[in-house]
């Protein structure tokens, strides 16, 4: 990295959404943030955006939380107190402050408003909006040279879609130069990349701002009546009297290129799965580019298997610190500290949260089970839909839910 480039990340200032309610997440939700819900077993979601930051090289961060925040408060201050105030490396978290209204955040572009006063001590050249609830691997330092390269006002970050998915993202029309010339809020009719009729570049929420112009567009934004959303109200401004370019995510990922909102329970589970087998869509075990946490103090883990019985199984699965599993079968899951599975248990394509417990003989399938659940001996739960939901939360796809810390012998209200 050359002195120029070194200036430029010194320069940025990283904003991290993470104040997301995250209905759709529901019941892991319940009592926490979004980017607070764990995930592959001894991460919260929130890790994987930070960790591409201080891999890229960014020390100066600021998270802006607002929903429930205190585990995710909790998570940021154990877990990333890496960095130097001396050597002018910070993340600080920053509840809404009421500076500038008397109400939390009204969408994406009002959270940066309500911290101009932030911007205006800090004065950085560049700010980098994040969202703290995605799970990818991008070097940002590739994005911000991108953008200084094009002396941009604006550039966003873009994922190739198939036409399937378009209709769930931002899409973007651009030129020759890669320069924005359109853009639809989750159209029905999406318009695909000029020559290849099958893709589009859905919006990763993902922005590089000068700040100048940041200011200047939250400050018009805040004074019209629109839902103050970067993608749905500032972009489409921008693109028609300022420099605003697309920054293909493949040009900046590391490794094979993945990305995944985590938005859905469908989603958490799916991107779940994705972490397992031989070659797995998104690769935890990467000494290049490592993913940093908060890890309590666990002994390791152990498989139990009583000789000549066959049991005590873990196949294609990831088990973390301090789960036991006893005599009992684990397949396609993601088991978390300290899980216990007892004798003559099974689990199937299941997440598995902290300080749960899996009843002898019971059988859990296709299920996330939330943090200190104890499933009583014998129990079945994935096998049965129309049973499932008079207890649980159970999705259109039919995977069940269950909260952290339910009695299990009590009934709860279905969620779908």
């Amino acid at each position: 990295m050359d002195r120029a480039q070194a200036d430029v990340l010194d320069n940025t200032l990283v904003v991290l959404l993470a104040g997301g309610q995250g209905e759709r997440l529901y019941p892991l939700t319940r009592d926490r943030a979004k980017p607070a819900v764990p995930f592959a077993g001894s991460y919260r979601i929130i890790d994987f955006t930070l960790s591409n930051a201080a891999n890229s090289g960014l020390r100066k961060i600021n998270v802006l939380t607002q929903y429930k925040s205190y585990s995710l408060q909790r998570h940021l201050q154990l877990g990333w107190n890496i960095f130097n105030y001396e050597l002018g490396e910070y993340l600080n978290v920053i509840p809404p402050q009421q500076r500038m209204a008397t109400m939390w955040y009204r969408g994406t572009a009002d959270a940066l408003f309500q911290n101009i006063y932030i911007l205006e001590r800090l004065r950085p050249t560049y700010v980098l909006i994040l969202s703290g609830d995605h799970l990818y691997k991008m070097d940002y330092a590739r994005l911000l040279h991108y953008h200084v390269q094009n002396a941009a006002h604006l550039t966003v970050a873009c994922i190739e879609v198939n036409r399937e998915e378009a209709s769930r993202f931002g899409i973007m029309q651009v030129d020759d130069e890669n320069r924005i010339v359109d853009f639809d809020e989750k159209p029905a009719q999406p318009k695909p990349i000029p020559g290849r009729p099958g893709a589009f570049l859905g919006s990763m929420g993902v922005y590089v701002f000068n700040t100048e112009e940041l200011v200047r567009q939250v400050i018009a934004d805040a004074k019209r009546d629109t839902a103050h959303d970067f993608g749905e109200n500032i972009l489409p401004g921008m693109i028609r009297d300022r420099d605003v370019f697309v920054y293909n995510f493949t040009d900046g990922a590391v490794g094979r290129p993945y990305w995944r909102d985590i938005g859905t329970l469908d989603a958490y589970w799916q991107a779940s799965m994705d972490l397992l087998g031989p070659g797995p869509s998104f690769e935890l075990a990467d000494t290049q580019w490592p993913l940093r946490t908060y890890q309590e103090q666990h002994p390791p883990a152990r498989i139990i298997s009583t000789q000549g019985t066959g049991d005590g199984v873990a196949a294609n699965s990831l088990v973390s610190a301090g789960a036991v599993i006893n005599n009992a079968r684990v397949t396609d899951s993601v088991i978390s500290p300290g899980v216990t599975i007892e004798p003559g248990a099974s689990v199937e394509g299941s997440v598995i949260m902290k300080d749960t417990v899996i009843g002898a003989r019971a059988k859990v399938r296709n299920t996330i089970i939330d943090k200190n659940v104890h499933i009583p001996a014998g129990a079945e739960i994935g096998f049965d839909p129309d049973t499932d939901r008079r207890r649980f939360t159970v999705t259109d796809s039919g995977l069940v839910v269950i909260p952290k810390e339910l009695p299990f012998e009590q009934p709860t209200e279905a969620v779908v």
